[in-house]
C-alpha cells in the first residue's frame, strides 16, 4: 500500500516573489519611521528648551551619521507613502493582475528612490534653494 505523502508546511512550499518583498518592507519601513519620530521629537524639545538645547541638536543631527540615517528615514517615509497609494489602489480593486501589481511595485521601487534624492537635495538646498 502506497502512502500518502503528508503536506509541506507553508514555508516550503512558497517560492520568494517580489510581492513578499514589497509586504515586508512596507512593514519595515512603517516600524522605522515610528522609531525615527524619536529624532524629531527630540529636535522639537531642544527646540523649545532654549538656544543652547537646541545648538547642540542641530550639531548632532547635522553629524555625518545622522545625516545617514534621516536620508535613510526620508527613504523609508517616500516608499511608505507611495506603497500606501498602491494599497489605496489595491483596495479599490485596482491594479490585482499580475504584471500591473508587479509594475507598480517597480515603480514605487524607483520612484522613492528618487522623491528621496529629490526631496533631500530640496531640504538641504542643493537646487538653488537657500543653503
Amino acid at each position: 500500500m502506497a502512502r500518502n505523502e503528508r503536506p509541506l508546511s507553508p514555508f516550503m512550499q512558497y517560492r520568494w516573489l517580489y510581492s513578499n518583498t514589497l509586504s515586508i518592507l512596507n512593514r519595515l519601513t512603517g516600524v522605522l519611521l515610528s522609531a525615527g519620530f524619536l529624532l524629531l521629537a527630540y529636535w522639537l524639545v531642544a527646540a523649545a528648551r532654549g538656544p543652547e538645547s537646541y545648538e547642540r541638536a542641530m550639531s548632532f543631527l547635522m553629524s555625518l551619521p545622522i545625516q545617514v540615517v534621516l536620508a535613510a528615514m526620508l527613504w523609508c517615509w517616500c516608499y511608505h507613502f507611495l506603497n500606501g497609494i498602491r494599497h489605496l489602489c489595491w483596495d479599490l480593486g485596482i491594479g490585482f493582475e499580475i504584471q500591473v501589481a508587479r509594475t507598480s511595485g517597480w515603480v514605487v521601487a524607483i520612484a522613492s528612490l528618487v522623491f528621496t534624492a529629490v526631496i533631500w537635495l530640496l531640504l538641504r538646498g542643493g537646487l538653488g534653494g537657500p543653503a
